[in-house]
């Protein structure tokens, strides 16, 4: 089970890299502009958290693999921005699994560093939206979180399943894995179906 999640850890901050990266191609910078935003995108998340709770120096900047990771996304998406566009419909469905097991580690290591429930399942969402709302923001856009199809309801509805599964004490394994499965099919679905929250309108739009 461990290998598994450190494998999926280690795509979703592949393809949460990738999106960073097209972000910042979109936006016309220069590679250093992509790789700050590839980084952002995959690591944002896991350093907001853990500066959050207090693991410090965060794991994303001890372990050399998210970086490495980061900056091989950065430059694939770079030279070949264009192939990465036409595998938009898997790398949107490995941006999902990603969305769950972040969300899902990030409730895990809140909890183990001794929050409470609801504060285990916000750093659990935080974890998995929030490098993308980074990588937004440095570009000056409203963050994609904010207006999208249901993103930031199923990383809260996959660490809400895991801290859940924890209070009934029931068994980790099967917790972790039905916590990254509901946060992955919710958004899998909002995607396909167009679920989404409902869009505030100006007073004059009325």
């Amino acid at each position: 089970m461990d290998l598994i999640l450190v494998i999926l850890d280690l795509l979703g901050t592949f393809v949460f890299a990738l999106s960073g990266a097209l972000v910042g191609v979109r936006h016309r910078l220069d590679l250093f502009g992509v790789l700050v935003l590839s980084f952002v995108a995959a690591c944002g998340g896991g350093l907001m958290r853990d500066t959050m709770i207090g693991a410090t120096p965060p794991a994303a900047l001890q372990d050399w693999r998210d970086i490495g990771i980061a900056i091989a996304a950065g430059l694939l998406t770079f030279w070949r921005a264009g192939a990465i566009e036409r595998w938009r419909n898997p790398v949107q469905s490995l941006d999902a699994v990603g969305l769950g097991v972040f969300a899902v580690a990030g409730a895990l290591k809140a909890q183990a560093f001794g929050l409470g429930p609801v504060g285990a399942i916000l750093l659990g969402m935080l974890t998995g939206i929030g490098g993308g709302m980074i990588r937004d923001v440095l570009v000056a856009q409203v963050p994609t979180v904010l207006r999208a199809e249901l993103y930031a309801i199923a990383a809260l509805a996959g660490a809400g399943v895991v801290v859940l599964g924890k209070a009934l004490e029931l068994p980790l394994t099967p917790v972790v894995v039905a916590g990254v499965l509901t946060c992955t099919g919710l958004r899998l679905f909002a995607i396909r179906r167009g679920w989404r929250l409902p869009v505030a309108r100006p007073p004059d739009a009325a």
